[in-house]
């Protein structure tokens, strides 16, 4: 660019009049003077500007400042170096959280619906003293019931309970409970 400069007889002065890049720059840029350079991205708009200037190709001319000074860019002041808390980021934060949350209470309540409700029997223990055999038991709130077929009442917090003589017909007791997609828990108890 040196040589541009002094065939065209324009002085540093002037041209940092026109393009309003200090003095200084512009014989850095010209002595090839590294350490004196403006800090990026203004290191490379002033070169560009100073080619523009003079009349060359200022993209081509940054492309060989680029290449013969290993210019870096460097991170801008007005970037981020830490982490922070936008509300930007908190609103994409609350919304993959819902989205979660919901995707895991649909899962849930699926998985649900389609498997058998659980069944929690206390059997009674042997041997049986009296003529009458209390089974009770736990399952979910919305399952329905049957003690050696017939239906059982499942109060609100899913507890059942009924009395059999004894002995049973065929001397055991099937407790089976049933959830409203029709899926079944099956236990029985043989009395030898």
């Amino acid at each position: 660019m040196t040589t541009t400069r002094l065939e065209k007889e324009l002085t540093l002065e002037e041209i940092a009049r026109k393009t309003k890049i200090p003095v200084k720059y512009l014989q850095a840029f010209e002595t090839e003077d590294k350490k004196n350079f403006p800090a990026e991205p203004y290191c490379s708009l002033m070169v560009k500007d100073y080619a523009q200037y003079l009349g060359l190709n200022g993209d081509y001319i940054l492309s060989l400042f680029h290449r013969d000074f290993d210019v870096k860019t460097k991170p801008a002041s007005w970037r981020r170096e830490k982490f922070s808390f936008t509300p930007q980021f908190t609103f994409i934060c609350v919304i993959y959280i819902g989205i979660f949350l919901f995707a895991a209470y649909l899962i849930f309540e699926y998985y649900r619906y389609n498997s058998p409700p659980p069944l929690k029997i206390n059997w009674p223990s042997l041997p049986v003293a009296s003529e009458t055999v209390e089974i009770s038991g736990e399952t979910a709130d919305d399952a329905t019931v049957k003690i050696n077929g017939d239906l059982v009442v499942v109060d609100e917090k899913g507890h059942f309970g009924k009395s059999l003589n004894y002995p049973p017909k065929d001397n055991k007791i099937v407790v089976e409970a049933q959830s409203v997609s029709g899926k079944v828990s099956r236990d029985e108890f043989v009395f030898k």
